[in-house]
């Protein structure tokens, strides 16, 4: 099963869909001026709006911070050790401009998600790249597709990909047993959506900033100890981004076709830009208007992948300058870990609670999102059946191989990414800057 699921990635993420998700997020970049340039605007736009008002609904902050809780997860840890591994140090490179680049297609899919989101009779609103497809395009088929995909990425991508990394990190780290970890997590987080979307905005807008600023202060920590390696560091990954020879090091290949497919597809699996994902959350937002809300869902592809990402890259490959015996024969999931190694006293169990917290958060994120992709294809109905399976669904995930899990999050975020993509283009008119 493993290896059909890799053939048909290579095919999926071959270079057609690489160069249609650049095209995609050059094409908003520019049509819309360069939203990226008002990035510092939309971060204070962010902090500054505060609840609307309207309790029935996730204020401004608290869809973003979902978002987030999402996007931030183990991706920024495992998934971009994975893409240095496989893709070579230049996957670093192409996955920071997936991130600039894509800013501009996450502005697009969360102006298009509120424009054509649903209004429930108990005033609530629903909204995301299916209701866009619904409403927008008037294609009820295509809606079901993007529901069915993104319920399922979210017992993959969402539930067995965190659950599978955070149990690992804890059996390494604290040789605890995969059936306890994957019990305990499922607990925790089976407590916090079982009480609704409010109850995981107001958890999500809470911990996810202390968690992420927790984790950049041990990678600051990292770079001050790496400081010499720093230099040649950035130098690599811009110039293996472009190398037509393998990398050195024992690295599977690094060709620019592999920094590319793996850089590009761990960086849409981190910030989801082009995906559409981020657009559910930001439909849910009290605010009526659709630029401020784009604004604000844009800024978190920025801390996710031109923030986190990169910093994470840079420490992995300062890393393999400063100790190269430190990566020899490890997993391609451990090179984040070698180099917090060198973290004095608590590197390895501060990496473990890091990796473990990001993964919770994501579990709560994506849960609303399979929720309100349930909602769609069969109504509210079964919603109680979703969260109890997505709860047993951590459970499994925490012992499912890591390969297939990852292989399978690629493979659906390739489905994803076709819809949402027509979407955006068929409905560019209806964006405004």
């Amino acid at each position: 099963m493993l290896q059909i699921i890799q053939k048909a990635n290579n095919l999926i993420w071959g270079l057609p869909l690489l160069i249609i998700l650049m095209v995609t997020h050059l094409y908003f970049t520019f049509k819309l001026h360069m939203p990226q340039r008002r990035i510092f605007y939309a971060i204070r736009l962010s902090l500054g709006m505060e609840d609307t008002g309207d309790n029935r609904n996730l204020s401004p902050f608290s869809a973003l911070a979902t978002t987030l809780a999402a996007t931030l997860g183990t991706g920024n840890i495992i998934g971009v050790s994975t893409a240095v591994a496989l893709g070579g140090p230049g996957a670093v490179f192409w996955c920071w401009i997936t991130g600039i680049l894509g800013m501009a297609t996450a502005y697009a899919e969360c102006y298009l998600s509120v424009l054509f989101r649903s209004r429930r009779k108990d005033g609530t609103y629903v909204g995301g790249p299916m209701y866009v497809l619904r409403n927008g395009l008037h294609n009820k088929t295509l809606g079901c597709f993007y529901a069915l995909c993104t319920l399922v990425a979210a017992f993959g991508a969402g539930c067995a990909t965190q659950a599978n990394s955070a149990t690992q990190a804890a059996s390494l780290s604290f040789q605890l047993s995969p059936h306890l970890i994957g019990i305990l997590l499922a607990v925790v987080t089976g407590a916090v959506i079982l009480g609704g979307v409010k109850a995981i905005g107001s958890l999500c807008e809470r911990i996810v900033p202390a968690i992420s600023f927790v984790y950049l202060f041990g990678c600051f920590l990292l770079l001050c100890l790496y400081y010499k390696q720093l230099p040649q560091a950035c130098l690599l990954i811009v110039k293996d981004a472009f190398s037509v020879s393998s990398a050195a090091g024992g690295f599977i290949g690094s060709t620019i076709q592999m920094s590319l497919r793996y850089g590009i597809a761990r960086g849409l699996f981190t910030n989801e830009a082009g995906i559409g994902t981020s657009a559910i959350a930001a439909a849910a937002s009290g605010t009526d208007n659709p630029k401020y809300q784009a604004y604000v869902s844009m800024t978190a592809v920025f801390w996710d992948t031109v923030v986190m990402c990169l910093v994470t890259g840079i420490v992995i490959v300062a890393n393999m300058l400063f100790d190269p015996a430190s990566v020899q024969n490890v997993p391609s999931t451990g090179l984040t870990s070698a180099a917090f190694s060198h973290l004095p006293y608590v590197g390895d169990a501060f990496l473990t609670v890091s990796l473990i917290a990001f993964a919770v958060t994501t579990l709560i994120g994506w849960s609303y999102f399979g929720e309100k992709a349930t909602e769609y294809l069969i109504g509210n109905k079964g919603i109680p059946y979703y969260k109890l399976l997505y709860i047993l669904m951590i459970y499994l995930g925490a012992i499912i191989p890591m390969n297939l899990v990852w292989e399978c999050t690629d493979l659906i975020n390739g489905f994803m990414a076709i819809p949402n993509i027509l979407a955006l283009f068929f409905l560019r008119r209806h964006v405004r800057p």
